[in-house]
Protein backbone atom coordinates (compact mmCIF):
# COMPACT_ATOMS: atom_id res chain seq x y z
CA UNK A 1 0.00 0.00 0.00
CA UNK A 2 2.75 1.85 -0.63
CA UNK A 3 1.89 5.97 -1.84
CA UNK A 4 2.06 7.14 -5.08
CA UNK A 5 2.53 10.58 -4.38
CA UNK A 6 1.75 11.95 -8.06
CA UNK A 7 -1.34 10.23 -8.16
CA UNK A 8 -2.16 9.61 -4.56
CA UNK A 9 -2.21 13.36 -3.11
CA UNK A 10 -5.02 15.32 -3.82
CA UNK A 11 -6.35 18.80 -2.99
CA UNK A 12 -10.16 18.57 -1.20
CA UNK A 13 -11.34 21.07 -4.05
CA UNK A 14 -10.13 17.90 -6.24
CA UNK A 15 -12.38 15.74 -3.99
CA UNK A 16 -15.26 18.15 -4.41
CA UNK A 17 -15.08 18.28 -8.47
CA UNK A 18 -14.30 14.61 -8.76
CA UNK A 19 -15.71 12.42 -6.39
CA UNK A 20 -16.79 9.24 -7.99
CA UNK A 21 -12.95 9.44 -9.79
CA UNK A 22 -11.20 9.80 -6.27
CA UNK A 23 -13.25 7.03 -5.14
CA UNK A 24 -12.49 5.03 -8.52
CA UNK A 25 -8.89 5.62 -7.76
CA UNK A 26 -8.87 4.52 -4.11
CA UNK A 27 -10.88 1.01 -4.78
CA UNK A 28 -9.09 0.34 -7.98
CA UNK A 29 -5.48 0.58 -6.52
CA UNK A 30 -5.95 -0.21 -3.12
CA UNK A 31 -4.09 2.57 -1.90
CA UNK A 32 -5.14 5.81 0.36
CA UNK A 33 -5.60 9.06 -1.03
CA UNK A 34 -4.11 12.08 1.16
CA UNK A 35 -6.19 15.06 1.29
CA UNK A 36 -4.89 18.62 0.96
CA UNK A 37 -5.95 22.05 2.12
CA UNK A 38 -4.03 24.81 1.02
CA UNK A 39 -1.10 22.67 0.37
CA UNK A 40 -1.07 20.68 3.41
CA UNK A 41 -2.38 17.18 4.28
CA UNK A 42 -5.31 17.56 6.17
CA UNK A 43 -7.08 13.83 6.13
CA UNK A 44 -6.62 10.30 4.44
CA UNK A 45 -9.47 8.31 2.70
CA UNK A 46 -9.45 5.06 2.04
CA UNK A 47 -11.90 2.31 1.09
CA UNK A 48 -13.84 1.06 3.56
CA UNK A 49 -11.86 -2.86 3.42
CA UNK A 50 -8.56 -1.37 3.64
CA UNK A 51 -9.69 0.34 6.76
CA UNK A 52 -10.85 -2.39 7.86
CA UNK A 53 -7.90 -4.26 7.46
CA UNK A 54 -5.81 -1.92 9.16
CA UNK A 55 -8.85 -1.78 12.28
CA UNK A 56 -8.10 -5.59 12.41
CA UNK A 57 -4.41 -5.83 12.10
CA UNK A 58 -4.24 -3.21 14.94
CA UNK A 59 -6.76 -5.14 16.99
CA UNK A 60 -4.48 -8.07 16.60
CA UNK A 61 -1.21 -6.18 17.51
CA UNK A 62 -2.77 -5.04 20.66
CA UNK A 63 -2.72 -8.66 21.89
CA UNK A 64 0.34 -9.11 20.78
CA UNK A 65 1.85 -5.93 22.82
CA UNK A 66 1.91 -7.97 26.43
CA UNK A 67 2.77 -11.13 24.74
CA UNK A 68 6.15 -9.24 23.83
CA UNK A 69 6.50 -7.92 27.36
CA UNK A 70 5.69 -11.26 28.80
CA UNK A 71 8.75 -12.97 26.90
CA UNK A 72 10.74 -10.03 27.54
CA UNK A 73 10.64 -10.27 31.14
CA UNK A 74 11.27 -14.01 31.03
CA UNK A 75 7.09 -14.91 32.12
CA UNK A 76 6.40 -18.13 30.11
CA UNK A 77 6.58 -21.68 29.78
CA UNK A 78 7.91 -23.95 27.36
CA UNK A 79 5.26 -25.91 25.38
CA UNK A 80 6.39 -29.07 26.36
CA UNK A 81 6.67 -27.83 30.36
CA UNK A 82 3.15 -26.20 29.71
CA UNK A 83 1.16 -29.11 28.46
CA UNK A 84 2.80 -31.77 30.82
CA UNK A 85 1.46 -29.42 33.85
CA UNK A 86 -1.90 -29.37 31.94
CA UNK A 87 -1.87 -32.63 31.70
CA UNK A 88 -1.42 -33.07 35.36
CA UNK A 89 -3.65 -30.64 36.73
CA UNK A 90 -6.27 -31.60 34.57
CA UNK A 91 -5.99 -35.56 35.57
CA UNK A 92 -5.37 -36.49 31.73
CA UNK A 93 -3.46 -39.90 31.10
CA UNK A 94 -1.56 -40.21 27.55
Amino acid sequence: MALSITEDIRSITDLKRNTNSVLEQIHKTKRPVVLTVNGKAEAVLLSAEEYEKIANAFNLLKFLVPAEEDLNNNRYKEARAFFKEFKRDKKISG
